[in-house]
């Protein structure tokens, strides 16, 4: 079995909330990157990890800390899938941005991105983590569509090929 590793960071608790439903449905502890080094990734061959896009796009702030690890990182032969939370609502223009910043972060450091999403079902007007057509990685909103997020995370699992 593919060795999986899980971190977030949270300002609101929504995203701590979600990464730890994805763990729970793998079996795993997800972890906050709050004040880790790049070394955490070394054990994994998976790893899944989740932003919030604070403000009007920007990284939140335990990921912008860590972002000099990021650009030191080497990702090589690692899988990396990403889940973002944002409000579609009140944040149109800047929906996900984080979630794009941090894959640009990713493929730079040599990381593979997968479990691409459909932008189907959300309305905003820009997002840095469109790509293609489709999100750079899962789409969550808990502000304005928390009723869909636990068969969002289901679906996205199992198109990853994990057990939900």
């Amino acid at each position: 079995m593919t060795n999986i590793g899980i971190f977030f960071g949270s300002d609101t608790g929504n995203t701590e909330k979600v990464a730890e439903k994805i763990a729970a449905n793998l079996n795993l502890e997800a972890q906050d990157i709050a004040g880790s080094s790049n070394d955490i990734f070394d054990d994994y061959d998976l790893l899944i990890l989740g932003t919030p896009t604070a403000n009007y796009g920007e990284m939140q702030p335990d990921w912008d800390y860590f972002v000099p690890e990021l650009e030191d990182a080497d990702l090589s032969g690692k899988k990396v899938a990403l889940f973002g939370l944002g409000d579609q609502v009140d944040y149109p223009d800047s929906f996900l941005d984080a979630m794009g910043d941090l894959a640009e972060l990713i493929t730079e450091a040599g990381g593979e991105l997968i479990g691409d999403w459909a932008t189907e079902g959300y309305e905003f007007n820009d997002s840095r983590a469109v790509n293609d057509g489709r999100f750079v990685g899962l789409a969550l909103d808990e502000d304005r569509q928390p009723e869909l997020t636990d068969d969002r995370i289901a679906t996205w699992l199992n198109s990853l090929g994990l057990t939900a």
